[in-house]
């Protein structure tokens, strides 16, 4: 029996390189218990993070040709080539593959993992191409109820086959960590995710109170500190003003962010769109960070009551926040306490419920497991 996983082209399934959906993917690898039964399949990098259990695919020669298209039948050809009947395929973020890969292995089941809202990724947009989906796939994955609410608008089909399986984060320590004196932002740069209200925020702040530090993590594209693009550099620019406060470390690999927030007071996550379900929430919750954020998508499932909230965020209700939290060191413990008691999106749940599900599957195979 076999577990097939295929990731975005986009996504680069490296120790050092690593963005949301290889972490999530590689999270529930480590709980699972079908690891042996695994095989990821995804772009060629140098050094994947199960060096074991990856096939590294390189792009095809004509530069025109469709990378996802190019991994699909890649990997299809290569389950075909095993000869093996029980097979389990799982498309993440892809959902045009689906007819592809339906296409060349016929009866295999075939689960669909959503990461980002169906209605504005290619193969799902419409209500027609999500109602095709349900039938082609024995199981769909949401990232949220916020993602699963958006792929099922405007159905009137079976949803018995649409469930939510939260990404799972490991918590890398077992007691509440020490905390210093220093605020943090972490993410893309790129507008949606609110950078240039943090970079604005704290450049008000931080003259006041001259014991505190400023840091900002991340690039224009992930898993790289090239090519920042114009907005990037002007906010780099505007956080380097704040003086010898300001840190600022670029992109960083999974697991040198999680030092930087096992010693952090403070997040901030300003994020202006839907995020589907906000893994840094989730991240700054296992490492017992005060969190000040959005009210958008899947981010209050993930937070709860466990931080704050801002309607409709602003560079004013930040700093306001931020301000209110400094002035009295109490609330900041007190949303420490909230963040790290209340954190129960573990990898290890995540693997468990999604292993449960291929159990049905290997069950109903009459597979001895």
């Amino acid at each position: 029996m076999k577990i097939n996983i295929l990731l975005p082209h986009k996504e680069k399934f490296d120790k050092y390189k690593a963005s949301s959906v290889s972490i999530t993917v590689f999270n529930n690898y480590k709980y699972s218990k079908f690891k042996h039964n695994i095989m990821v399949y995804g772009q060629d990098t140098i050094n994947p993070l199960l060096p074991n259990n990856f096939t590294g695919i390189k792009d095809p020669i004509l530069f025109f040709r469709s990378k996802n298209t190019n991994l699909a039948k890649k990997m299809c050809n290569i389950i075909l080539s095993e000869g093996d009947k029980d097979q389990i395929i799982e498309i993440h973020n892809r959902p045009y593959l689906i007819n592809l890969v339906r296409k060349c292995t016929k009866v295999y089941p075939i689960f669909l993992f959503f990461h980002n809202d169906p209605q504005t990724m290619y193969g799902s947009k419409t209500i027609l191409q999500r109602q095709k989906l349900l039938k082609k796939v024995t199981n769909i994955f949401c990232v949220s109820s916020y993602i699963k609410k958006k792929f099922l608008e405007g159905l009137d089909d079976d949803h018995s086959k649409v469930h939510v399986i939260y990404n799972g984060v490991e918590r890398k320590t077992k007691k509440p960590p020490k905390k210093i004196k220093e605020i943090i932002f972490s993410g893309r740069f790129v507008p949606e995710k609110g950078v240039h209200l943090y970079v604005n925020a704290v450049s008000g702040i931080a003259k006041h109170f001259p014991d505190w530090k400023f840091r900002l993590i991340g690039s224009t594209y992930l898993g790289s500190n090239s090519n920042q693009s114009k907005y990037a550099l002007q906010n780099i620019k505007n956080f380097n003003k704040i003086g010898k406060q300001a840190i600022f470390d670029g992109f960083l690999s999974s697991n040198i962010l999680q030092r930087r927030m096992k010693s952090a007071s403070i997040i901030i996550i300003p994020s202006l769109w839907n995020e589907p379900f906000g893994l840094v929430v989730a991240e700054a919750m296992s490492n017992g960070v005060a969190i000040i954020t959005s009210n958008v998508g899947g981010i209050p499932e993930i937070i709860n009551n466990n931080g704050i909230v801002l309607d409709n965020i602003d560079q004013n209700k930040i700093e306001d926040t931020i301000l209110k939290l400094l002035r009295k060191p109490s609330k900041i413990k007190k949303l420490q306490n909230l963040s790290w008691d209340n954190f129960k999106h573990t990898s290890e749940e995540s693997s468990k419920k999604l292993d449960d599900f291929r159990k049905k599957i290997l069950v109903k195979k009459q597979i001895i497991l």
